[in-house]
C-alpha cells in the first residue's frame, strides 16, 4: 500500500508485476487502490485498476478440458496484454495499438481476442470478488476489436477507415458522433444489467442528448 499512497507509479506497477495482491486490506479494511484515493494519488488507483496480471491471460494460452486447440494462440498473448493493461481508453488509441501490430490486425486473430476478452468479463463478474471495472474494460475492448473486424471484412481501407471515423466531427460544431455513439453501444451492450458500474454509467448517459 505503501508505495500507491506516496504517489510512486513505477514501483507501484513493479510490485504488481512482482506479485502483490490488490484485494489485500490494511487493518482499517481498506485496499491499496481505496488508500491511494483516499489520500488523492489518482495516478496510482489507475495503474492498480488497470492491472491484469499476464498470467491471467496466458493461462487461455494452454490447452482446457476438452478443447481441440488453445483459445489464444501463443503469439497473440503479448500484443493483446498490452492493450488490457493500457491506461489510455480512447477507441482511437485501441486501434492503432492493434493497426500497429500486423499479428493482431487480422480478422481470425482478432475474433479469438474478443472471445477471450468476453470469457475474462465474465469471469470478473461471476467471482467470489467481483471486479467490475476490469470486467466493463474487457468489454469495452472485446467491442472495439469487433467493429475493427467489421472495417476489416467491409471496408477496403480497413483499420484506417474506422480511425477515420472516430476523428471525424460533424459540420456544426466538430464533435465526433460516430465515436460517442460506439461508447454508447459498447456500453448498452454491457451483459450484467445488475453491475452497479453499468447502473452509473447509464444514469450519467442517459440524459444527455448527443
Amino acid at each position: 500500500i505503501f508505495p500507491a499512497n506516496t504517489g510512486n507509479k513505477e514501483i507501484t506497477w513493479m510490485m504488481l508485476e512482482a506479485g502483490a495482491e490488490t484485494d489485500v486490506v490494511n487493518s482499517v479494511g481498506r485496499t491499496a487502490a481505496q488508500m491511494a484515493a483516499f489520500v488523492g494519488q489518482h495516478d496510482c488507483v489507475t495503474v492498480i485498476n488497470n492491472f491484469f496480471p499476464r498470467e491471467r491471460l496466458d493461462y487461455y494460452t494452454k490447452l482446457q478440458g476438452l478443447d481441440k486447440e488453445p483459445k489464444l494462440p501463443v503469439k497473440l498473448a503479448g500484443p493483446l496484454h498490452k492493450i488490457i493493461t493500457t491506461t489510455n481508453m480512447h477507441p482511437v488509441k485501441i486501434v492503432l495499438l492493434v493497426k500497429e501490430n500486423p499479428l493482431l490486425a487480422e480478422v481470425e486473430a482478432l475474433q479469438k481476442c474478443y472471445r477471450v476478452l468476453d470469457l475474462i468479463c465474465e469471469k470478473y463478474m461471476k467471482q467470489k470478488d467481483m471486479n467490475e471495472v476490469l470486467a466493463m474494460k474487457m468489454h469495452y475492448i472485446s467491442c472495439i476489436f469487433q467493429k475493427c473486424i467489421t472495417f476489416l471484412k467491409e471496408r477496403e481501407d480497413k483499420l484506417d477507415g474506422f480511425i477515420k471515423s472516430l476523428l471525424k466531427g460533424r459540420d456544426k460544431d466538430g464533435f465526433p458522433v460516430y465515436q460517442e455513439k460506439l461508447i454508447r453501444e459498447s456500453i448498452r451492450k454491457f451483459p450484467y444489467c445488475e453491475a452497479t458500474l453499468l447502473q452509473q454509467l447509464v444514469r450519467s448517459i442517459a440524459p444527455v442528448e448527443i
